[in-house]
């Protein structure tokens, strides 16, 4: 009888959807001339934290991550997807569309001393999905685009609902500097528990509460996990207390000017706990994941999973690739994605190689919704879809990273093609500051490691591809955010991080 019952829920859900379709979305958008287009999906991004490529048993590790693993086996893996070197940027591009250094929002992520936040006038994800008809829009985990002032607050941006924190907090007392960072909607929220477990707790009841609905829903999970504080539930620590330390990744100490020997001892504890954690966060996507599916959604549900960047350096596993987070190296940038959505033809375990990126997502998502114009700032990423359904092989476009680890230090980076080149040195604004600069060129179609320097080999490509850079790096306003460690010194937050600026 429970089954017949659902079924019944079931078929009354999609002539909802069915009519909702009808009469919201606009016809031009439909796949192809001999496809109906599918009515628009309820949408789910799940968005971890210092997740490292190799921390998930699809790229080949030890922990055993079989739900996130099952996202790219019933759906399709992304094996070239970019990211920002660090969370907010990462964030505000997703949100966006755009890169975050137009907003001035890419040399860092955004300190908890820091009265900074994603600019007002950009147009969000949310905003463009209520005008979609996405009635229900929540985000519960990290948000981590401002908090000093009200008008960077997730339900001034778009959302619905929030429950979660601003930046990474102990997970089980959910503090910074000794106040709680947590929170539903405006105001201070005290409850006990796993913070992975309680964002998945109310992922899974959001689900349950609108999955009967007529209009889609979007769910954002920005996670804190695995990102530090290094901790995991007293159960989880055994399942990974064989493990050894992985090996410092390259390139970190060339690219920042900073150099972090940790001892090996130190390497390994950090390293079981972080599997641990990562166990932990698996266990919720699957929890989530089992939801759509109780509720009969899980077909028109496109799901998207990545990390916000690569690992933490010596923490998570970023291998084989040179670098971690905070580099522009491919282990910064290049991370762990997947993503399904059975009934718009993003299925069938394919591998898709094209590179795609964060800024794509917003368009992306407008297609699958049905919204021709989002209405704010040109956009720099481009609609993906084609890709993901097997349509499209390729994309003639280049890509950007920037990340400035400390003041006087920058990293950008160019692909072109299979050509990248990576400079760290001054601000290449600065005159002089590109021939001051290291400069590496990268074949990546021969050498996705990044081991192989041949910029004396290929001097025009080099000039080229600097002149691009430079050109990126203009791009950042007058008064950008400083970089992380600015301010912090003689920093007090305020009683619960609740600063009551609008």
């Amino acid at each position: 009888m429970g089954a017949q019952v659902r079924h019944r829920s079931g078929w009354r859900r999609r002539v909802r959807r069915a009519l909702f379709a009808a009469l919201a979305v606009p016809a031009a958008w439909a796949w192809a001339a001999e496809t109906e287009a599918p009515a628009p999906p309820n949408i789910v991004i799940i968005l971890p934290d210092d997740l490292g490529r190799h921390d998930v048993s699809m790229h080949g590790t030890d922990i055993a991550t079989p739900h996130i693993d099952g996202i790219a086996r019933d759906g399709v893996l992304l094996s070239r997807f970019y990211t920002a070197p660090v969370c907010s940027p990462t964030r505000a591009g997703l949100m966006t569309g755009r890169y975050p250094i137009h907003a001035g929002l890419m040399r860092s992520a955004i300190a908890p001393w820091r009265d900074y936040g994603l600019d007002p006038d950009e147009v969000l994800l949310p905003e463009v999905l209520e005008r979609a008809g996405y009635e229900h829009r929540a985000i519960f985990g990290k948000w981590h685009l401002g908090h000093f002032q009200r008008k960077w607050h997730p339900l001034r941006r778009g959302f619905t609902e929030f429950a979660g924190h601003n930046f990474a907090v102990d997970f089980f007392t959910h503090e910074r500097l000794g106040e709680r960072d947590w929170s539903l909607g405006y105001e201070p929220l005290v409850e006990e528990g796993y913070a992975t477990d309680l964002m998945t707790d109310r992922a899974v009841r959001f689900i349950a509460e609108h999955a009967d609905e007529a209009a889609p829903f979007f769910l954002y999970l920005p996670f804190g996990a695995p990102h530090s504080p290094t901790q995991a539930k007293e159960e989880d620590l055994p399942l990974y207390d064989h493990l050894s330390a992985i090996e410092m990744p390259p390139g970190f100490a060339a690219a920042t000017g900073v150099d972090r020997p940790w001892p090996l001892d130190e390497r390994t504890k950090l390293r079981r706990i972080h599997a641990a954690m990562v166990h932990a966060l698996d266990v919720g996507i699957g929890r989530v994941l089992e939801a759509l599916d109780e509720h009969g959604v899980a077909e028109n549900t496109l799901v998207l999973f990545f990390s916000d960047n690569g690992g933490s350096v010596g923490i998570g596993d970023n291998g084989p690739w040179q670098g971690c987070k905070a580099t522009v190296y491919e282990g910064g940038i290049r991370v762990a994605a997947a993503a399904r959505w059975p009934a718009g033809g993003i299925a069938g375990g394919r591998d898709v190689s094209v590179p795609l990126a964060y800024i794509d997502v917003l368009p992306t998502l407008m297609r699958a919704a049905g919204i021709p114009d989002h209405g704010g700032k040109p956009l720099d990423g481009v609609d993906v879809l084609d890709v993901l359904t097997g349509r499209q092989d390729a994309l003639e476009r280049d890509l950007y990273s920037y990340v400035a680890v400390t003041e006087d230090r920058d990293q950008v980076a160019v692909s072109e093609g299979d050509w990248k080149l990576v400079v760290f040195g001054p601000d290449l604004r600065r005159p002089g500051a590109a021939e001051a600069s290291t400069r590496q060129l990268f074949r990546l179609d021969e050498d996705p490691l990044e081991r192989n320097d041949v910029a004396g080999d290929h001097p025009d490509i080099v000039k080229r591809l600097t002149e691009k850079a430079i050109a990126f790096r203009a791009l950042e306003p007058p008064d950008p955010m400083p970089s992380f460690s600015v301010g912090m010194d003689g920093f007090v937050p305020p009683p619960n991080w609740q600063f009551g600026g609008d």
